[in-house]
């Protein structure tokens, strides 16, 4: 007489286990406060080592997609530097273009991000260069400098050190460097003067010290974009 019974338990806790037992997180609810970033702007113009003949830059770039459909707007930044400090120009857009006015003869960097409206951000998009024309020119000025070592406020256990830079000129002019170290924020010591290699060994350096330095580039037709100023320190 016990057996149906038994039976009866048997395919009870068969029911709760098949119930209960699978994934935890198939019954899961999607956070509804969850949001992503846009994906990164794809820039159209201009583009790396682009001349631009009119100082009133219409930048442009494709769309961002969001996967929240949230709205997105665009932060655009122009700098003469690659660090993007300071900046010449800071826009918002709403649209995949942005008209910025800009002097004439000189060397840029242009980057962007996409923000949705839940004020999510993406990345940056990479730093694009290029120059704007100047008045019955046929030469431009060489891009600023970027640099490679040492870390900008980085600190270094030595008395020397290499000091390495990167630069370039839209007219593949050949190039060459004044730099300038000493201890003041603003560097006035010239240390080496019309080298052609990018970069500069420092010695004799005190101990306990902030240094600070800077690159002035020439091309051959003495065209000359004074770099920013970059510090590192001794122990």
């Amino acid at each position: 007489m016990k057996k149906p019974y038994l039976h009866i338990l048997l395919i009870t806790v068969l029911i709760l286990i098949s119930c209960g037992g699978g994934d935890d997180d198939a019954g899961s609810i999607p956070d509804p406060n969850a949001n992503t970033a846009p994906t990164i702007p794809n820039q159209v113009f201009p583009l790396d080592n682009t001349i631009c003949t009119d100082k009133n830059v219409i930048f442009e770039w494709n769309a961002s997609t969001d996967q929240e459909s949230n709205a997105i707007s665009y932060r655009l930044e122009v700098s003469e530097n690659s660090s993007f400090s300071p900046l010449t120009a800071s826009e918002t857009s709403f649209a995949e273009s942005k008209l910025v006015s800009l002097d004439k003869g000189k060397a840029y960097y242009w980057r962007i991000k996409a923000v949705d409206s839940r004020s999510a951000e993406s990345d940056y998009s990479p730093a694009m260069k290029f120059v704007t024309e100047g008045e019955g020119e046929s030469n431009h000025i060489p891009y600023a400098p970027e640099l490679v070592s040492p870390a900008i406020d980085s600190e270094i256990d030595a008395t020397s050190i290499s000091l390495s830079w990167t630069a370039s000129d839209v007219d593949g002019d050949p190039l060459t460097f004044d730099v300038y170290l000493d201890t003041n924020e603003n560097p006035t010591t010239l240390v080496s003067e019309g080298q052609s290699e990018s970069t500069f060994n420092a010695t004799g350096l005190s101990t306990s010290t902030k240094y600070y330095f800077k690159i002035v580039v020439k091309d051959d037709k003495e065209a000359t974009t004074i770099g920013q100023v970059w510090s590192f320190s001794t122990k």
